[in-house]
């Protein structure tokens, strides 16, 4: 049995020799002038297939209860979000003295609140999420 050892031994230096050329040729293979990074995309041969693009649309859905509640909520939590919100930010604004209004921390507070209600109430809904309210924030 061998020792464990970090050192090269003669046995060692056998199995590499001829090995410099394998390593003088991967480096060489692609010329200094390419990017790092392009070389993988300058292949045009592919492992796999791709799928083909999904429908944008199905005139299936239309006749589906799920497809019209998922928009009714869409609907009611944006209206939900909107209101708020906006108020929160109006109250403050029209305050004659910023002592007694909830100030940016409350319309932060009012923000994050209202997305993370309406989220957890419409998540199981419509799945979406609100992309497009936390995207506006």
């Amino acid at each position: 049995m061998r020792p464990n050892s970090f050192f090269i031994t003669a046995k060692d230096i056998v199995k590499m020799e001829g090995r410099e050329e394998d390593v003088r040729v991967g480096a060489n293979k692609y010329g200094e002038r390419q990017p790092i990074g392009t070389a993988a995309q300058a292949q045009d041969v592919k492992d796999y297939t791709e799928p083909p693009p999904a429908p944008l649309f199905e005139p299936g859905e239309l006749s589906s209860w799920s497809f019209y509640r998922a928009g009714i909520a869409e609907f009611v939590a944006t209206f939900l979000f909107l209101y708020i919100t906006v108020l929160t930010v109006m109250g403050v604004a029209k305050s004659p003295t910023k002592c007694s209004t909830v100030g940016i921390q409350g319309i932060a507070w009012a923000f994050g609140g209202m997305i993370f209600a309406l989220v957890y109430c419409t998540a199981g809904i419509s799945g979406i999420g609100l992309v497009t309210k936390v995207v506006i924030i």
